[in-house]
């Protein structure tokens, strides 16, 4: 016996009823096609050698010689280290930091919590080169807060931070952290809002107290969205907040060695050279990367966890 449902086809009646999705459907779908798509046409600048006066599809083709701008040059090692382990760094940092703040304002009640909820979001709002003349007041060697207050305090000597790469690595990471937390911490805020909290009162009953709350309950019920973000993160590992490395150390040469991303290397390169294919081929790289990294680390996950995968 055939018990094979038939779909029945659309009839202008049920459209109708869709329209109002559908509309609010379109600024989404405009944007995502004016945004995403109309742009790839452009992937083809990256093995060409681009003239503007021929244009995209006039330029001579070239190959991958412009791949190896990024992969023959003495700074290849130092860019791309920098850009995968910052960026582990800021997973693992903000991941952790942004949990913590959601569980501990979803203990708070009131107007207090709604004020910490949007003072925790405002460093996510202010530009890059605000938040650059910010460190720039922490951390100037003449008028800086750390060494006229902090190290004055302690009878230290002033640092010439700007001059001293050895600190940059501790600063960016407590930089991005202070930038990014607010908002991971509202999603995942989010998500604590919609547990069941009979969960809670069920533990509370048993004896269990609020850290075992959280190692059993909270941390359990997070899984699949600290997954999902680890992963969207984990897809854009070799790009770099670009403000962050370049801004805020105010491009001092003397921090290269440890402020220097693929991102920063690659516009410094494309000021000096004015080469358009060179830039357009760090893009594709990046991109084909993370796309590599996004599927294996799904494909990791599903197989430990099939239910907390993406796809």
């Amino acid at each position: 016996m055939n018990t094979a449902v038939k779909k029945k086809p659309m009839t202008w009646k049920k459209f109708k009823r869709f329209i109002p999705i559908y509309i609010l459907m379109l600024p989404g779908l405009i944007y995502l096609f004016i945004n995403n798509y109309m742009p790839l046409p452009g992937l083809t600048v990256a093995f060409k050698q681009y003239n503007a006066a021929k244009g995209i599809y006039g330029s001579p083709w070239v190959g991958f010689k412009n791949f190896t701008y990024l992969f023959t040059t003495n700074d290849a090692f130092v860019i791309t280290r920098n850009t995968i382990c910052y960026n582990l760094a800021f997973i693992v940092v903000n991941t952790v930091m942004a949990i913590t703040v959601a569980i501990v304002l979803s203990e708070l009640t009131g107007g207090i919590k709604k004020f910490y909820q949007s003072a925790i979001l405002l460093p996510n709002l202010l530009s890059s080169v605000i938040i650059g003349y910010l460190v720039f007041a922490f951390f100037s060697v003449e008028n800086g807060f750390v060494n006229n207050q902090i190290l004055k305090l302690f009878g230290q000597d002033p640092i010439r931070w700007y001059s001293e790469p050895k600190y940059w690595p501790f600063i960016l990471v407590f930089v991005s952290a202070w930038k990014t937390v607010g908002y991971n911490c509202i999603i995942y805020l989010a998500t604590l809002m919609g547990f069941d909290k009979s969960y809670y009162e069920s533990a509370q009953i048993d004896g269990a107290t609020k850290l075992q709350q959280i190692r059993y309950i909270t941390l359990p019920l997070l899984r699949p969205t600290i997954i999902m973000l680890t992963l969207m993160a984990i897809g854009r590992i070799f790009y770099s907040d670009f403000g962050l490395f370049y801004q805020v150390p105010m491009n001092q040469g003397a921090l290269y060695p440890t402020t220097n991303t693929i991102d920063t290397y690659v516009y410094r390169g494309l000021l000096q050279l004015g080469n358009i294919s060179m830039s357009a081929a760090a893009g594709v790289y990046q991109s084909i990367v993370g796309f590599i990294l996004v599927l294996s680390a799904n494909l990791i996950v599903r197989r430990i966890d099939k239910d907390s995968a993406l796809f």
